[in-house]
This record gives structure tokens, sequence and C-alpha cells, in this order.
């Protein structure tokens, strides 16, 4: 750990790993409930697990996706800081990238890159989902929809800024927020 971590170390926050798996829940639950909507979608019995499997697997990948081409140019990186704990996992992965430059400068456009990635994972259960609801109705699925959308389309966003984002050194830089500051305020602060 070099320096400039320490001092982020000492400044910020540290997480427990009971937090960070709090702090995982949310997504965590959307990965679940969003194979299960697959699951429950898809009449056809080798469809249905097929596309449940690889939907979870897709989760899963995407969380590893973050962890190996973003955190290695978070300021969390190799800190107890990490809300979600991927910055240790990172460490342990992965060299920081481009340790010349700052993380401030890389953090931004790995964010912008790399994001949109796992971004089909909230939309996906949606799509398949409603597009099986008008096809055959299901109380039970809707229900199940019903609960993917409140945690991935309010809980999910709605922790993060809350409290992962809120105490992250790299806030005032992150598109994420940036984009979540423009969207509650016309004046964009």
């Amino acid at each position: 750990m070099n320096n400039e971590h320490r001092t982020i170390e000492q400044s910020t926050r540290q997480y427990s790993h009971s937090q960070e798996l709090i702090n995982n829940l949310p997504y965590g639950a959307m990965i679940v409930l969003g194979t299960a909507v697959l699951f429950l979608s898809i009449p056809s019995a080798l469809s249905r697990w097929v596309a449940a499997v690889v939907y979870l697997i897709y989760g899963v990948a995407g969380i590893f996706w973050i962890i190996v081409f973003l955190c290695p140019f978070c300021r969390y990186y190799d800190t107890r800081s990490c809300p979600c704990g991927y910055g240790q996992i990172a460490a342990r992965l992965c060299r920081r990238k481009n340790p010349k430059l700052s993380m401030a400068d890389c953090f931004d456009e790995k964010f912008k890159r790399h994001i949109p990635v796992i971004v089909p994972l909230w939309f996906i259960p949606v799509v398949v989902g409603v597009i099986a609801l008008i096809g055959a109705f299901s109380v039970r699925l809707l229900v199940l929809l019903i609960v993917f959308a409140v945690d991935a389309f309010v809980l999910l966003p709605l922790l993060s800024t809350k409290h992962s984002c809120k105490e992250c050194p790299q806030r005032d830089t992150c598109p994420w927020m940036k984009g979540f500051h423009r969207a509650v305020s016309p004046t964009g602060v």
C-alpha cells in the first residue's frame, strides 16, 4: 500500500466485511431476482434454465469486470475504504494500472468505458418479463418483476448515491454522480 492509499484509508470510513456484504446485497438481490424473472418468463424448460444461468453468470462476471477494469483506477484500490470491498479484491487480482498517472485522471474515463458493460443487467429481466406478461399474464411474474424493478431502479441507486457515493473521494468527478446531480437539480449542483 502506498502513501496515497494510507492517507485515503486514514481519512475515510473503514468498512468491515459484514458492512461490505450488506452494501452488496441490493446488487446481489437484483441478480437473483433477475435470474428468477428470466426463469419464470421463458416457457421452454431448457431455454429458461439456459437464460437464467447465463444471466446469473453475467451478473457475477459483471462484478469481476468492474474489479479488473475499473477498480485499479480508483482511489479506494487496496484499501478498507471501498464500501463494496472490490478495492481489496482488485488488489489481489491485478496491479494498479498506470501507477504514474493520477487516479482522478483515469477513473472518470474508465468509469464511462466500463460501466455500460453491466447496464444490460438492469434491463434484460424487465424486457423479457414484460414480453412474457403480455404473452401470458401471471401474477407471480408481475410481483417478481415489480420487486426486481424496485430493487434495481430504486433501492440500488438510492443506497449507492446516499451511502457509497456520498462517502467517495471521487464523487466530484464521477460520471454517475454528475448525472445524478443533473437529474435531481435543475442547476446540476
